[in-house]
């Protein structure tokens, strides 16, 4: 509770001092202040904020919205802690005290039991999923079985046969959860001292016993995480650009694009303000992507397509793709191609050759190449993309001939323990930032198989190819950055000192975010690729900010990117030696090109948006029963009319009783 202030006038010395409605004052502005301060620990007292919660929060697309929210003011049930689906019955149809904040253990986070909730939504105020700390045996994929398919290459123009997964079903464990519309909201809650406390304020209050009823006061919890935006991308944009003539333009926007950087470098420095077309140039590309309808890729083939790039569509020569390669079976990888594009002859000689450097670069490694023994489409790949605008050669590397080998594509439970990162217990966080895992061995050989294969395809000494290989160390070190902790002493040296904010005691967050908003994933691939693609100039912190290598300097920051960077502290010193690194490093917009073109309801690119909120909150209190809130508020009223008559009273008399003489008439102010 706020207490207003309250302002006093200064009397002067000629004035006399009322001495009774002074003191009637004073008490009064103690009383408001002790309220003030006493609300604060009453509340405590009330109520057990939750930490370390996420919310499920909304997005929108051009026909619908999905995802989860609560009320304005919240969303409150009765705590019940789900032990079982049969259990289901007592929040949907026979407990006595609807509605209910049902808490899960992640193993019950199903699709069977969520839209059964949905389905009973009038009696479920919301659902709390406890973490786990451990992965489970059986897969578990939220997101859809056939990813992407209405934003790849594979559609009704071309070859039908091979559209919407009818040869091969991607990830055949996918639920579609995540594509799911609930109208409660849902958190995901640490497996710490909070849910401790939880559980036993529903073991203490709400649990059933021999199958009585329990007694109030019961258990509640309240979670808080309203979205301003409703029904499609379309309605939320519009609602957002009226915005802009509102008293406060940008404040009442209600949704924004899912958006972020594509980081980009080139082998040879190119002039990034000479955009389209470079004439003799032929590229290769190596390409990683993101995962919403290939946001990024089709922002970057628009680009191309309109010249707004360094390299237009006709300068690339080849792609090669890096996809899901951490699972491997058998030490195998399956390098897929498109059976489409390859009917072209020139296109399948080209495909052919990629194919072939790919074997070369194997060859003394332990890992085995092949291609799928059957005509199927491409796995959902930046590639596809490309492959709208034009029949270009390319491959995408894979650990799974079919269907995917990742058992928990696209969920919580696709970490650092999944592919087996893991570390003797007694290592510090610096040792196992140096311990080089079997699975960061197992990665450095696809690393060098990928790195040979670009070394060839560029035209480059097939006889210098054995001795092309990628460093273990450094593999690990990315491995733990990125997947266990990135605030590690790694990275703290690649990147500048205002950046530090970045970094965290936890893997890096992968989502991809919106308009406007650096992602940490972009942060440190952006730093990283340049240390590793760069070299150290010696010059000034002061030249480097301001892109060039002396004050003469002009030409440089269109062919470069510099950023002073913390460096390591030498030994036996606490203060960094920061250095400024060159190279051909580059951010380019992955803004659908539909929110460029403002066609919202597009069918050719991405259209997601994520909507705003102002507050995210959960908390935790006892509830009384009904007939003590009547009593309660029956007791509130009527002491509200007894002091409104005593005011009413006390205010007619006031002449009489606060009046101690009439007031002198010189008295100043």
């Amino acid at each position: 509770m706020y207490a207003p202030p309250v302002c006093v006038p200064l009397l002067s010395q000629t004035r006399k001092m009322d001495s009774p409605s002074i003191r009637c004052s004073f008490h009064l502005l103690v009383c408001w202040l002790f309220v003030g301060v006493g609300c604060s620990s009453v509340e405590k007292k009330i109520y057990v904020h939750l930490n370390y919660t996420l919310p499920c929060v909304r997005l929108l697309n051009a026909t619908h919205q999905i995802g989860c929210q609560s009320h304005l003011s919240g969303n409150v049930g009765v705590l019940h802690v789900l032990e079982s689906e049969e259990n289901l019955d007592w929040v949907l149809r026979s407990g006595l005290n609807p509605p209910y904040l049902v808490i899960l253990d992640s193993p019950l986070f199903t699709r069977s039991i969520m839209m059964k909730l949905k389905n009973g939504s009038s009696r479920v105020a919301g659902v709390a999923v406890v973490a786990p700390s451990t992965n489970p045996p059986d897969g578990v994929s939220p997101h859809t079985n056939c990813p992407n398919e209405n934003t790849g290459v594979y559609t009704e123009k071309y070859d039908p046969a091979l559209a919407h997964c009818n040869v091969t079903v991607w990830n055949p464990l996918g639920s579609g959860l995540s594509y799911e519309e609930f109208d409660f909201p849902i958190f995901s809650l640490k497996d710490d001292n909070d849910t401790k406390v939880i559980r036993q304020c529903y073991m203490d209050h709400n649990r059933a016993v021999n199958g009585s009823a329990p007694q109030h006061p019961l258990c509640a919890m309240q979670l808080l995480s309203h979205m301003s935006a409703v029904t499609d991308t379309a309605t939320c944009m519009r609602r957002s650009d009226l915005s802009a003539f509102s008293l406060s333009p940008g404040l009442d926007t209600v949704c924004d694009p899912l958006a972020d950087f594509n980081v980009w470098a080139s082998t040879r420095p190119l002039n990034n303000t000479a955009k389209g077309h470079k004439e003799g140039e032929s590229v290769v590309v190596a390409a990683a992507r993101e995962t919403f309808d290939y946001i990024g890729s089709s922002r970057m083939v628009y680009d191309m397509e309109k010249k707004h790039f360094v390299v237009d569509l006709d300068n690339i020569h080849s792609l090669l793709e890096i996809g899901q390669v951490g699972l491997r079976v058998n030490s195998s990888l399956w390098l897929h191609s498109d059976p489409v594009s390859r009917k072209n002859s020139s296109v399948d000689g080209e495909v052919k050759k990629l194919l072939e450097s790919l074997r070369a670069g194997a060859a003394g490694l332990n890992v085995s190449l092949a291609e799928p023994s059957f005509s199927q489409p491409l796995p959902p790949s930046s590639f596809q993309r490309f492959l709208r605008a034009r029949p270009i050669p390319g491959v995408v590397i894979q650990d799974h001939q079919s269907s995917f080998t990742n058992r928990f594509y696209e969920s919580m439970y696709d970490n650092a323990g999944y592919l087996d990162i893991s570390y003797p217990p007694d290592l510090t966080p610096e040792q196992q930032l140096q311990f080089v895992t079997d699975t960061a061995t197992a990665l450095t050989e696809v690393a060098t198989v990928v790195a040979r294969s670009l070394y060839a395809q560029a035209g480059g000494d097939q006889a210098r190819l054995s001795s092309i290989n990628a460093d273990p160390q450094m593999v690990t070190q990315m491995l733990y950055g990125f997947l266990v902790r990135s605030n590690n002493s790694w990275f703290q040296q690649l990147v500048p000192s205002n950046l530090m904010s970045f970094l965290a005691d936890r893997p890096t967050n992968l989502y991809v975010g919106v308009l406007n908003q650096h992602s940490e994933l972009t942060m440190l691939v952006q730093h990283l690729l340049a240390n590793l693609t760069g070299t150290t100039v010696n010059i000034t912190q002061e030249n480097c900010n301001y892109q060039r290598e002396d004050e003469q300097d002009k030409a440089n920051k269109h062919m470069f990117f510099y950023v002073w960077v913390q460096g390591a502290a030498p030994p036996n010193a606490t203060e960094r030696e920061g250095f400024c690194t060159r190279s051909t490093v580059r951010l380019t917009s992955a803004l659908s090109p539909a929110f460029d073109l403002q066609e919202y309801t597009s069918k050719d690119y991405s259209t997601w948006t994520e909507s705003r909120w102002k507050s995210i909150s959960g908390r935790i209190f006892l509830v009384a029963g009904h007939e003590l809130e009547m009593l309660t508020l029956g007791v509130g009223l009527g002491v509200l009319i007894t002091s409104l008559l005593l005011t009413y009273a006390m205010s007619a008399k006031a002449d009489i009783l606060f009046s101690s003489g009439r007031e002198p008439v010189n008295a100043t102010y």
